[in-house]
């Protein structure tokens, strides 16, 4: 494979140079092209010496062979780390002003961003407009990592480790449709063949005929995954609770499937205790499962088989017991150790923090009593993330991968799962 690695002018662009010997010992044809900012960081003869390949920054280097064209047309590939703030912004709005930007504008191979930047410049409305942008226009941008940046700075910015985005691109590319094909089918997605399980929604714990103990969540989140998985080619069980929005569409599962329509069948259910039946029933036959339904902790202990009303002749309330439900997900990941299966355990936490903790900090203390694979932690409130159509999620993994932030759509949070799950699969087969 023919890869175009593009390199920003930042400092972490000694990790780029990590990055071309990762996908040159795999076998890959890898031409460099530096901005000349990037060459103020490594120079043009590291470049070379790596890749075999003459370094060019400018669209009138080797202008009979038409460069500033040919390494587009020619790439299987194009990989830009780091991506700097200016040239995020370059590529967004089309700019066509040295080889990368041309190279960029000339491909229609898969394009994956890799930034890297100071916090400040990477939260910036403008550079997150410009990553919106970038994502609309079919390319994939990888959240920085959180770590030590340059100087004494610490936080979101920092280039992903060399590997994690190796992972990335290759899995990008294995879902792309090669040179004259159709586009890309869930046939010929990265998860092609694997079944995945997915919940949402919240469960509702009858108190009497007319109420019930619930929560605020919407199913927006589960239902874009449950999406994300089946475009990816996996055949999807979506368990449903409680939802305020439209659910997909069942549609043919397994063997009837088709690229059009992927096996998606939807499951309702309305307590916890009914959630983990289903689930389990499922997550004995998949791949993939993912827990995003929010389950009450607690259920009545007793059900009254009539309304309960208050008393005309008194002011006090009805005492409820509670009793507490099963952890879904904990068992989940039992089940799994006692059965020796190979199968990928999503588990998102719902936090709130406190005045002393973060909610990220709350999410890898339960990472750690789960037992999944990848966590996905998000900051919940009365206007925060439950209903909402924008979130801000944080991937943490089992595995002691970076962390991963993603502050976008939900659909942009479950196309980032569903690459994370797509790096893992590849590196098991």
């Amino acid at each position: 494979m023919r890869i175009v690695l593009g390199v920003g002018g930042g400092i972490a662009a000694y990790k780029a140079a990590m990055l071309l010997r990762l996908f040159s010992e795999s076998g890959h044809h890898v031409v460099p092209v530096p901005t000349q900012a990037a060459l103020e960081f490594v120079g043009a003869a590291t470049w070379e010496a790596l890749s075999g390949e003459a370094v060019s920054t400018e669209v009138f280097d080797r202008v009979p062979s038409v460069n500033h064209v040919s390494q587009g047309q020619a790439a299987d590939l194009v990989v830009v780390a780091p991506a700097t703030a200016d040239l995020l912004a370059r590529a967004a709005n089309g700019h066509a002003d040295d080889l990368l930007t041309t190279t960029l504008l000339a491909t229609r191979a898969p394009v994956l961003f890799a930034p890297a930047m100071h916090t400040e410049m990477w939260l910036n409305p403008a550079v997150q407009a410009n990553v919106r942008r970038l994502r609309d226009h079919g390319h994939q941008v990888l959240e920085p990592a959180d770590g030590r940046l340059t100087g004494k700075d610490s936080g979101p910015g920092r280039l992903p480790e060399p590997e994690v985005i190796r992972d990335a691109a290759l899995a990008l590319v294995a879902s792309a449709p090669a040179e004259g094909a159709e586009p890309s089918t869930p046939s010929t997605g990265p998860l092609h063949g694997l079944r995945a399980v997915v919940s949402t929604g919240g469960t509702q714990e009858p108190l009497d005929p007319v109420r019930y103990l619930g929560n605020r969540s919407s199913g927006k989140q589960g239902i874009a995954i449950a999406n994300a998985l089946r475009a990816a080619g996996a055949s999807v069980d979506l368990v449903a609770a409680h939802v305020d929005v439209p659910l997909p569409e069942d549609h043919p599962d397994t063997a009837s499937a088709t690229a059009e329509h992927p096996g998606l069948q939807v499951h309702r259910v309305g307590t916890a205790l009914e959630l983990q039946d289903v689930m389990n029933r499922f997550g004995e036959l998949a791949d993939v499962v993912v827990m995003t339904a929010a389950v009450a902790d607690f259920r009545p202990a007793t059900f009254a088989e009539s309304k309960i009303k208050k008393s005309e002749d008194s002011d006090d309330a009805p005492v409820i017991e509670l009793v507490r439900n099963p952890d879904i997900l904990r068992g989940l990941v039992q089940r799994r150790q006692e059965s020796g299966a190979r199968r990928i355990i999503v588990g998102f936490a719902a936090e709130t923090g406190d005045a002393a903790t973060d909610p990220v900090e709350f999410g890898r203390a339960k990472l750690a009593r789960k037992g999944c694979d990848l966590l996905c932690v998000n900051q919940v409130g009365t206007d925060l993330v439950f209903g909402q159509d924008s979130t801000k999620v944080t991937f943490l993994s089992a595995d002691g991968a970076a962390e991963r932030r993603v502050e976008g759509t939900k659909d942009d949070v479950a196309r980032e799962l569903t690459t994370l799950i797509a790096e893992r699969v590849a590196r098991t087969d």
